[in-house]
Parts: structure tokens; C-alpha cells; sequence
């Protein structure tokens, strides 16, 4: 297997976790991947392969670098790969393809984050701290939901567990703005609200995978009922960009589906009324 082909892969197997990468407004920057050794940040596509873990801490190792340490990998552990590339002096110019006559050379190997390992110190977890100064009226509508699932805060994702009904949230201080932080606890809501004991809506209750027709309905009722909870809250004018062009990348996968867009609007429609403990019979059409 090309380094191409590994690569695309774990990309594809991160998608297929519901992994996103436009979704992700929270820690920008202190907890950037970096190898342990060096101290150096990644770069290109290694920031996505690694920092879409589950890993609260940024730091990685090659399993090399973790016996060099006196430390071991936990039995189990399953690596990542990450890519190293970098130009040579062709021998050929005129065959090069670059104009200065060299050749990229590409390789791949495999990084275990520190949390994977036993018996190595390392500094802390650097965690961005923002003012988090609460928005009452979104407060209002998230404690306003009936029958609401646990929420949960910490970690390095944001997602809902149909089988255990809990809502997990990074922790508030480490979004990029108050705004994106309701918008993310919006949109996770908005998935909980399919559950059987609520709304029991299909996309919820079915097993279905990355980019399938039904996950990619789900997104977009998620993220529509985010920004109709967000406009309920006064924050819309801040969030519709970000939500604007996350339900556009969900579009392109179901470009031929033309009652999708309804559809899905009419479902979010429910979802932000479940959440907002409205009656459908009250609001006008």
C-alpha cells in the first residue's frame, strides 16, 4: 500500500466516525499536535489525522521514540499514521516535477499519542481558557428542553451517543467564541432529540454510515435546528456562516436528492420545537 492509500484510509476511517473537520471551533490553537522529541508542531494533513483523536493531550511519539524513553506502548493501542515529505536534487531535472529539478519524496510512519503509552513524563495538556460569559436566553432554551440527555464536558470532541443518551461538549472555555459554543450544544441537542423517547426520528434510530444518505439528512437536521435554536437565542448573525457552509458540504453529498432540503427542514423544525418545549399547534405556519 502507497503512502496515497494509507492516508486515505485513516481519513476515510475518521469520516466514517463522524469526524468533520470544519466542525472543530474550539482550541484553535494550544493544543496543536506536536511530537514530544522535537517539540514541533505538525503540519499539512497530519493536523487532521491527529487532532481528530479522542486525545485531550497534543502530544505524539513513534514507537521508537517511546523505547528510547523507558516507556512502553499500552497493550492494545492502535497507531496513527502521519506523512513526511520533503524535496531531492533529481538526477534527472528534466524529468523532475519541480522547476528547480527536484523530486518530492514521500513516506509515512506510524505515532502513538502519550496517553497510549505508560512510562513516559511529559508536560501538560495546554487548554485554551477563553472568558465564558453565558448567554441567558440560550441558557434559557437549553434548560428549557424536556426529557433532556446528560451533558457532558471535557475532551477534544463534540458528539452525541444514541445507545448511552449523552451529549458530549468540549469544555466552554475552549471554544473560539461564546456564539460557537451554543451553536455546538444546539446542534448536538438537536441529534438527541431523535432518540426513542423523544421524537424517534429513523436517522437517529437506524445504524448508518459516513456520507450515506440518512447520516448526511441527520447533519443537516442537526445543523438546521442549530441555527433555528441560534436565531431563538440572538445569536444567528454570528453562526450562519459556519452554518451555512458546514449544511452546503453535507448538500454536495446528496446533490441529487432535490425534496432533501425540505425535508430535512421540516425535521428541524421539530427538533428545535422539541428542544425549545413549544407545541407544533402554537406556531404558525
Amino acid at each position: 500500500m502507497n503512502v496515497y492509500d494509507v492516508i486515505n484510509t485513516r481519513i476515510l476511517e475518521l469520516l466514517e466516525q463522524g469526524t468533520v473537520a470544519w466542525r472543530k471551533p474550539w482550541n484553535a490553537q494550544s493544543n496543536y499536535p506536536k511530537n514530544l522529541i522535537s517539540k514541533k508542531p505538525y503540519r499539512g494533513v497530519n493536523i487532521f489525522l491527529l487532532a481528530c483523536q479522542q486525545y485531550s493531550n497534543p502530544w505524539f511519539l513513534t514507537y521508537k521514540q517511546v523505547q528510547d524513553r523507558g516507556g512502553h506502548v499500552i497493550k492494545g493501542s492502535k497507531s496513527t499514521p502521519v506523512i513526511f515529505w520533503k524535496f531531492l536534487d533529481s538526477k534527472e531535472p528534466e524529468l523532475s516535477e519541480d522547476k528547480n529539478g527536484k523530486i518530492p519524496l514521500l513516506r509515512y510512519y506510524s505515532v502513538f499519542n502519550i496517553e497510549q503509552t505508560e512510562g513516559i513524563p511529559y508536560p501538560p495538556a495546554e487548554e485554551t481558557h477563553n472568558i465564558f460569559d453565558p448567554i441567558t436566553r440560550a441558557e434559557e432554551i437549553i434548560a428549557a428542553m424536556p426529557m433532556k440527555p446528560d451533558i457532558r464536558y471535557g475532551g477534544n470532541r463534540a458528539y452525541y451517543s444514541p445507545t448511552l443518551d449523552y451529549c458530549n461538549i468540549p469544555n466552554q472555555h475552549t471554544f473560539n467564541t461564546i456564539e460557537e459554543y451554543y451553536s455546538t450544544i444546539f446542534h448536538e441537542l438537536a441529534h438527541a432529540t431523535g432518540h426513542a423517547n423523544r421524537l424517534s426520528r429513523k436517522t437517529i434510530l437506524e445504524p448508518s454510515y459516513f456520507g450515506s444518505h440518512e447520516y448526511s439528512k441527520e447533519e443537516l437536521v442537526a445543523e438546521m435546528s442549530a441555527s433555528f435554536l441560534s436565531d431563538h437565542a440572538g445569536i444567528e448573525n454570528t453562526t450562519i456562516e459556519n452554518s451555512a457552509a458546514y449544511i452546503a458540504g453535507w448538500l454536495k453529498a446528496l446533490k441529487n436528492d432535490k425534496t432533501l432540503l425540505v425535508h430535512a427542514a421540516a425535521q428541524a423544525q421539530k427538533a428545535a420545537d422539541y428542544i425549545l418545549n413549544v407545541k407544533p399547534e402554537a406556531q404558525e405556519e
